[in-house]
């Protein structure tokens, strides 16, 4: 009795011991790099029992110390059943993760493009450049113009020139405003138009030099304000020229009326609407305009004008606008 006493003593301390389970192979990484493949091992005091799975059966022993034991925990954890899976999830998780963090910074940008170029109408949308365009319909389909300022002199790498004057007309009926030509090259098809015009933030930067200073040959002119460079505290107002020969012209009184509470039929007021992003503003006239030759005009304050215009005429008859922008077809 006594002797099968101590066998099942013995048995209970073997199986008390750390072992690992044989459902899986191990390793026991020795502190030269090398190490064994096992299907099992046993701590037993200063000697370690394994049972190596390449020549399998019986019981081998090394000393402990010669097992490299933080290697040897971190492989067979890293491996044990369900450790790869788990490691798997937590990828996924992490790419998931990451794949948030990407979406987001492409909706960013995706609202930040959106805010430089806007769309009009399906498929046509604002160019990511300064300046003013205005949404015309050539035979039923929509198209963007791009409207040029009148003034020759100035910078027209610029998207928007300021060219003040006061409002006061200088003496009768002198003409403050000509424009080379008796017919706009741009003629719209439509008499009430959208026209957009670029709100150009300098971020910090001031405005090019050549903006800020212009010779206006006589009328009353300011150095232009830096910090009212395309401002959207601008009115706009759509003010109809006067033919004189090879000349388009905006009289001086026209550019009094701007001052005052009053009507004109030569002036068409707008409204104004700026666009989500602050990076356009819609102008659109309050009535509709009849045949015949325009210009918008910019109203900086009740004092000021800006005296280089956008001119344009309406004429449903006219050829199509060149360098238009059309929408653009989806892909079949």
């Amino acid at each position: 009795m006594k002797g099968l006493a101590s066998i099942l003593l013995a048995f209970l301390v073997l199986c008390a011991l750390p072992a690992l389970s044989q459902n899986a192979n191990k390793r026991l990484i020795l502190k030269d790099g090398s190490y064994q493949v096992v299907s099992q091992y046993q701590i037993v005091g200063d000697r370690v029992r394994y049972k190596s799975a390449e020549r399998g059966g019986e019981w081998e022993e090394i000393p402990k110390d010669l097992i490299d034991w933080p290697a040897t925990d971190k492989w067979n954890k890293e491996h044990e059943p369900g450790a790869l899976a788990a490691a798997e999830a937590a990828r996924e998780k992490a790419e998931q993760g990451d794949a948030a963090e990407i979406d987001k910074e492409e909706r960013a940008e995706r609202a930040a493009e959106l805010a430089r170029m806007p769309f009009v109408s399906k498929g046509l949308r604002l160019p990511d450049e300064s300046g003013v365009w205005v949404l015309d319909t050539f035979q039923g389909t929509p198209e963007l113009v791009k409207l040029q300022q009148s003034n020759g002199d100035l910078n027209k790498a610029l998207g928007h020139n300021v060219l003040k004057a006061a409002v006061n007309p200088m003496g009768g009926s002198k003409q403050l405003i000509q424009i080379d030509g008796a017919r706009s090259k741009f003629q719209l098809h439509v008499n009430q138009p959208e026209i957009y015009v670029s709100l150009d933030v300098n971020d910090g930067n001031e405005a090019p030099e050549e903006a800020l200073k212009v010779d206006t040959h006589g009328a009353s002119s300011k150095e232009k304000d830096k910090n009212n460079y395309s401002s959207p505290t601008s009115h706009y107002v759509i003010v109809r020229v006067q033919g004189r020969r090879n000349l388009r012209v905006v009289a001086a009184m026209n550019i009094s009326m701007l001052g005052k509470i009053s009507h004109s039929e030569n002036i068409v007021e707008t409204t104004t609407q700026i666009l989500p992003g602050s990076r356009w503003m819609k102008v659109v006239p309050k009535e509709p305009l009849s045949f015949g030759e325009y210009a918008l005009m910019e109203v900086l304050s009740q004092q000021e004008v800006n005296l280089d215009v956008w001119d344009f005429g309406v004429d449903p008859t006219s050829p199509e606008n060149k360098n238009s922008l059309t929408p653009i077809q989806p892909a079949r």
